[in-house]
């Protein structure tokens, strides 16, 4: 059986010392905005485009350095983190899987405004670090990445 692929991106959103989560109805997990991209985007166009829809944020993403000069295109900044996820299963067998593509941004302000269609404002809750360990209903990667991208956010200030 051939395994369907799709690319999507995930954004921790942080503002003063804080990450952004949402509880997912149809999947019932408290998950950071993110999304399938779209077939003329990039990952990081993606990242920004679903954080703006899902939350009204705009977003500024942490980019890692990078120096290698192309002589024919562009270099693509990396993201935080590349993870691997399958969806559906069909006969026991892997059908559907997610390329996710997992970015770390800072938000200028706190004033969530979902476009119509996306999850209520109501169900975005901002977790800080002892949030994040001590909320029941995370999943141990929520977490670890939560507890990085506001790290990272911190020592990018200092």
């Amino acid at each position: 059986m051939e395994t369907t692929r799709h690319f999507t991106a995930t954004t921790f959103v942080v503002h003063d010392g804080a990450t952004l989560l949402h509880d997912h109805d149809r999947l019932d997990m408290w998950l950071p905005p993110g999304g399938h991209l779209d077939r003329d985007e990039l990952p990081r166009e993606a990242a920004r485009r679903e954080v703006r829809e899902e939350t009204g944020l705009a977003v500024d993403l942490l980019a890692p350095a990078t120096d290698v000069t192309p002589d024919f295109g562009r270099e693509l900044p990396p993201a935080e983190h590349v993870m691997l996820y399958d969806v559906d299963r069909l006969d026991g067998e892997v059908a559907h899987q997610h390329v996710d593509f997992v970015y770390y941004g800072v938000a200028e302000d706190r004033a969530l405004t979902p476009d119509d269609g996306e999850a209520a404002s109501e169900r975005w809750e901002w977790f800080d670090r002892d949030d994040l360990r001590t909320h029941d209903g995370l999943t141990d990667e929520v977490v670890a990445l939560g507890r990085e991208a506001i790290e990272r956010v911190a020592s990018r200030r200092r």
